[in-house]
């Protein structure tokens, strides 16, 4: 599994800047001072956007520009010797982890991100006759613009999609309640006074579909395994929210994955879908109380910590059933975690605000607007909601809660400061990241399923597929990379296999 991220962006001083020349700016600075040698390109290849997971491909003439992400724009795209990929999409600066096997891994490897978005940002404002750039790990300017903050989980491909589509739709109408980020403001542009606790849930418009920015699906469609196609599919998750809150980010994909192996083992046979899915994502997202009823389609009622328990109680008879006595310490501490999280919620939010954003997002807000007298229309409670997502440790407001040890920390800096430079050992993003680190100066591109070397010697470039994610692994190819001193050994030794 991985994160991908995108920043929102802040020129200082100069509001009507080019947010794609900022952004550029941005991750141009990181690579200028980071990346050694010649700057591998991004291999487009073998991307294929527009191909639907309910079996057919969208036409290129019909598919909005925001979906062609298989075409080289020319903007900043970069490498890094963790595996990960720093790039510009579009209008923002955005961060996509190396692919990692646990949701604590996730954390790691998404919280480096943040590190990474950090020195960026300070690069980039050092510039001569620069202005200041300051990055928010946020979703939305209420001002009608939303940018995404997407799963992906590697599933298997015999798994029917409309088993997908059945079972996760539930799941994500009632998730947020665990992993939102929480928001001033209602509807998309923010317009109605309030606060919420997802950042995206006004956005989407449809139950399932292949966009991602116009008529967002709650189930993305989009078949682009990144791996094997005839093994695989990379379910492409683009409702979650960004979060900053470890546990938060640790439950939102750790919970996911159980789900989705109960979905791939098929055993869930409840029915637990929702009448009206879209009108009940908003209406959960409305209700920071916590108290709004769903109407299910087998006519029961229940609240989404309801419906989050009903999801519990299948993925712990899974676990007992399916792994027993060999059940791991993290899936086990994700279910721990999940059960207490979702009894708090049920007695009292506030009881979450150690944990969860969206609730240590509101007890700020409300400790403000006690002592201040503030109603939800005030123009300082939409500040105090862009500062709490500020990456800068002396300005976020997340970051000033973290380090009174008032949210809780899954992590310590130094695995965090690691996770920059080093990839994940466990996964092909290692065989990546170390070619990327060891072999600067040949790596001509690379992609999630390729490296591509230009070889001293060689006529054509040498492309080495990594088309399966757990191979490429430190237990796989370590000692082959520390035994070859340049690309050409190893690319020799490689194809002599």
């Amino acid at each position: 599994m991985g994160t991908e991220v995108e920043y929102g962006i802040s020129v200082q001083g100069l509001p009507l800047a080019n947010p794609m020349v900022a952004s550029s700016q941005v991750v141009n600075a990181y690579a200028s001072s980071t990346v050694k040698a010649r700057r591998a390109r991004w291999d487009f290849e073998e991307e294929s956007p527009l191909r639907d997971a309910r079996g057919f491909d969208m036409a290129r003439q019909v598919a909005d520009p925001s979906q062609l992400t298989d075409e080289d724009l020319g903007l900043a795209n970069v490498i890094l010797t963790n595996g990960a990929r720093l790039y510009v999409d579009h209008a923002h600066p955005e961060y996509s982890t190396p692919e990692v096997t646990s949701p604590l891994d996730i954390v790691r490897w998404d919280k480096a991100g943040e590190q990474v978005m950090l020195d960026a940002q300070r690069l980039a404002s050092q510039a001569p006759s620069a202005q200041p750039i300051v990055l928010y790990k946020n979703n939305t300017d209420n001002k009608g613009a939303s940018y995404g903050a997407h799963e992906n989980y590697l599933m298997r491909r015999s798994t029917p999609f409309a088993d997908i589509v059945r079972h996760l739709t539930p799941f994500f109408v009632s998730r947020q309640v665990v992993c939102g980020a929480g928001r001033v403001g209602i509807g998309q542009d923010g317009r109605e006074h309030g606060f919420q606790v997802s950042q995206r849930a006004d956005y989407f418009e449809v139950e399932v579909g292949l966009e991602t920015t116009l008529k967002r699906p709650i189930i993305n469609t989009r078949d682009e395994p990144h791996a094997d196609p005839e093994k695989y599919r990379r379910l492409h998750v683009i409702i979650g929210d960004a979060n900053l809150a470890e546990v938060s980010t640790y439950l939102k994909v750790g919970t996911t994955a159980l789900v989705l192996a109960m979905i791939e083992d098929r055993f869930i046979t409840t029915d637990l879908a929702v009448s009206g899915s879209v009108a009940s994502l908003r209406a959960v997202s409305h209700d920071p109380t916590l108290t709004h009823v769903l109407t299910m389609h087998d006519g029961r009622t229940m609240t989404a910590v309801q419906l989050q328990m009903e999801f519990l109680d299948l993925a712990k008879k899974y676990v007992d059933d399916r792994l027993g006595d060999d059940a791991d310490a993290q899936t086990l501490d994700v279910l721990g975690r999940w059960e207490s999280v979702l009894t708090r919620l049920e007695q009292d939010p506030m009881l979450c605000a150690g944990e969860l954003d969206w609730v240590a997002k509101l007890k700020l807000l409300n400790q403000y607007r006690d002592r201040d007298g503030l109603e939800w229309d005030d123009a300082k409670l939409h500040l105090i909601d862009l500062q709490y997502a500020d990456i800068r440790p002396e300005k976020g407001l997340y970051a000033k809660l973290a380090a009174a040890g008032r949210i809780e920390r899954l992590l310590e800096d130094p695995a965090v400061e690691s996770a920059m430079h080093d990839p994940p050992e466990d996964t092909r993003a290692y065989f990546r990241g170390r070619c990327l680190e060891k072999y600067a100066d040949t790596v001509a591109a690379a992609s999630w399923d390729s490296v591509i070397f230009d070889l001293p010697g060689r006529e054509s470039l040498q492309r080495v597929p990594t088309i399966d994610p757990l191979r490429g692994s430190k237990a796989h190819v370590g000692a082959l990379l520390d035994e070859c001193d340049t690309a050409l050994e190893l690319v020799s030794r490689l194809t002599a296999r």
